[in-house]
């Protein structure tokens, strides 16, 4: 029984020594293998991590370069839309402006044929900004001065109104005469008072001092 122990003893024995006695070299060679096997498997993992990264960024800058050709197209429409808006706005003003100028010679001329007394009538009418010189024929000079007058009473035209000419033109058939005339007039909206002279400006302070 002992001699039997003591071989047991000399096998473990013997075991260590051979685990131990691996060389120097062998171990250093199976250090460096591992390094190197690690080195590998990391340099492997971030080469994949930096693909999977330059895929995502790809796919972003595609993503992207759509989205800039989309805004675009937009940006293209707005300026489309904003340039027929700025069209139209001109054209509103413009139709405005036409309106407003018409209202003007509408009441004129309607005021003027509203002002035509019994036996006269217009042959021509000139119009320079607001002046208007009119000339035409009546069958006695009672019809051209209820003509001025209708016309400084319809509040359209500014007082006074005046005659620059009238002489008599004989008929031959039927015999007969008729009065030539023309007629100056300042065309004005209802409610633009006209400046009243120095002189009659003058004229009432004088009154308000005598009344003081």
């Amino acid at each position: 029984m002992i001699r039997i122990n003591l071989l047991a003893g000399e096998r473990k024995t013997a075991t260590k020594r051979a685990v131990v006695m691996i060389p120097l070299a062998q171990r250093m060679t199976l250090a460096c293998t591992a390094i190197l096997v690690l080195t590998l498997a990391l340099i492997g993992w971030r080469y994949w991590s930096l693909q999977q990264y330059s895929s995502r960024l790809d796919s972003d800058i595609a993503a992207a370069q759509q989205e800039t050709v989309r805004l675009r197209s937009i940006i293209q429409q707005v300026q489309q839309f904003e340039q027929q808006k700025a069209q139209l706005q001109q054209r509103v003003t413009l139709i405005e402006q036409l309106r407003k100028d018409q209202k003007g010679p509408v009441h004129m001329l309607d005021q003027i044929s509203r002002a035509l007394p019994p036996m006269l009538w217009l042959t021509e009418l000139k119009q320079t900004d607001e002046s208007v010189l009119l000339e035409g024929r009546c069958v006695a000079v009672t019809g051209l001065t209820d003509f001025v007058s209708n016309l400084e009473a319809s509040g359209y035209f500014k007082k006074s109104i005046d005659i620059v000419s009238s002489q008599i033109e004989a008929l031959t058939t039927p015999p007969g005469e008729l009065i030539k005339f023309s007629v100056r007039a300042q065309f004005q909206q209802p409610g633009q008072a006209a400046p009243k002279p120095a002189a009659e400006i003058n004229k009432q302070g004088t009154d308000v001092k005598k009344s003081g």
